[in-house]
């Protein structure tokens, strides 16, 4: 169905249907994702502060046939919130639907509405003594809405699970601009097809979600981190599996991270305390929560003895305060940054099984060694599969040398994942700039249903065209 620009006579209708404050302009901030890669067009920037709102607003859109682009706190990297081509679409911006609406200590549930940054979620819950174990390095500006959309990982996924897990109930505003009330708080609910499963993770084409009930966790009683040197991506699966058997569910995160990471932060942060004397070629974070009365001190050596005896890794450090657990986590966390100063000629964001991920490595190494000289960097939350997968020019070269290069490198990678059985979509979503992988490589019949599921729910097509599918 032919879809239209956000013209004046749509301009009018919303501004007589909506307060004066729900309207902004716009500026670049609402057209450009964090990578540049893409640049999108607005007619109109418009902030609902209740569900309400958002349904006029997606009821003016059907009638005017105005696509609409849900925008959180553009911090993804696939260009889901941004609309490039086609008929100048509204911005749906979330900004001011931020409310905590109420939190529930002995349900260990947080309700919040889809404009909450995810750093006052983790405030609201730690002033209850709760825990909201979602963290993602965007976790001061990424919105509830948008990590729902996608389906956000982060650091935590180990123990806790993805956005998914962490969510029991939504409020979102369904393609025909209807208000759906799915915000139960409840762990066991049978009746009929999962719709809060089928709204997370579809990126804004199947509507936007207003609110959510989200759990928290205890807090764990002693909590602390490792950082040990291993001998290859094979031994720190085997520490992972030593890991597991000994703390149990205790494992926060487990983070593989090779010389490289450590030479980009060099050359891009040379202020910063390096971890080893002697840099390793690989080597891991562990992150653990414990109950109380266990030493996560006492448990680390443990698990290093036993690493070191059965030959998997010959150094470590363990934390043995808050302040250096944050300087073992500063490590990881500043990685992206640097990748960032240094210049990358393609970013990869992939998961492959676990039992697979040293021959992948392996494999890749000698895939990329054909094509040409590049620095790699691979890093990434091996606890639960999820690698990131950077391609980098050679030192004292610039990346834009090699720019027209990115296409037969990323396909080179993303065939391998695809013949390891493992995903070119691990966290951030198909958005606009992985369409071409969906097409490539997802089951056909899945495909089909995905398609069939989109005509059926939204057949104006108005939510987030050109997102996931091509328009």
């Amino acid at each position: 169905m032919k879809l239209n620009s956000a013209g004046d006579d749509f301009i009018a209708r919303l501004r007589k249907c909506l307060p004066k404050e729900s309207f902004r302009e716009i500026t670049a901030s609402y057209l450009e994702e964090p990578r540049g890669q893409v640049t999108g067009r607005a007619g109109l920037v418009v902030a609902p502060g209740s569900v309400g709102d958002v349904s006029l607003i997606v009821k003016a859109a059907i009638e005017y046939r105005v696509p609409i682009i849900p925008y959180g706190g553009g911090t993804g990297l696939v260009g889901g919130q941004i609309m490039p081509d086609g008929p100048v679409p509204v911005i749906l911006s979330l900004e001011r639907l931020r409310k905590i609406r109420g939190v529930y200590p002995a349900d260990n549930v947080i309700e919040v509405e889809a404009g909450a940054i995810l750093a006052d979620v983790q405030s609201a819950a730690a002033s209850v003594g709760k825990l909201f174990p979602l963290s993602i390095a965007a976790r001061g500006s990424a919105r509830i809405g948008g990590i729902l959309a996608t389906n956000a990982g982060g650091v935590n996924v180990l123990r806790y699970g993805n956005a998914r897990e962490l969510c029991l109930g939504l409020e979102a505003v369904l393609p025909d601009g209807s208000i759906w009330n799915g915000m139960k708080r409840l762990r066991k609910d049978n009746m009929g097809y999962d719709l809060r499963n089928l709204l997370i993770g579809s990126e804004g084409t199947l509507g936007v979600i207003t609110s959510a009930a989200l759990k928290l966790s205890p807090i764990p009683a002693n909590s602390a981190t490792a950082l040990l040197a291993v001998r290859n991506p094979a031994c720190a699966l085997d520490i992972l599996s030593l890991a597991s058997d000994q703390f149990c569910d205790g494992v926060n995160a487990f983070e593989l991270m090779k010389s490289t990471s450590l030479e980009f932060i060099a050359e891009a942060f040379p202020e910063m305390k390096r971890p080893f004397a002697d840099p390793p070629d690989w080597f891991v974070l562990v992150d653990v929560g414990l109950a109380k009365g266990i030493d996560p001190a006492e448990s680390f050596e443990k698990l290093y003895l036993d690493s070191h005896a059965r030959g998997f890794c010959y150094d470590g450090l363990v934390s043995h305060s808050e302040a250096q657990r944050r300087e073992f986590w500063a490590i990881r966390e500043i990685i992206p940054e640097a990748n960032r100063r240094i210049g990358a000629i393609c970013s990869h964001d992939i998961s492959v099984p676990l039992g697979s991920i040293a021959e992948f490595i392996e494999s890749s190494d000698v895939a990329m060694a054909a094509l040409g000289t590049y620095r790699i960097n691979c890093f990434g939350h091996l606890g639960d599969g999820n690698l990131h997968f950077n391609i980098f020019p050679p030192k004292g070269e610039n990346r834009n040398r090699y720019l027209g290069e990115r296409g037969v490198i990323t396909q080179c990678i993303h065939d391998l994942v695809h013949g390891f059985g493992g995903s070119v979509g691990a966290e951030h979503g198909v958005g606009r700039l992985k369409i071409g992988d969906l097409e490539r490589y997802a089951d056909p019949s899945g495909l089909s249903a995905m398609r069939a599921i989109k005509t059926a729910l939204d057949p104006a097509g108005i939510m987030n065209p050109g997102a996931v599918f091509r328009m």
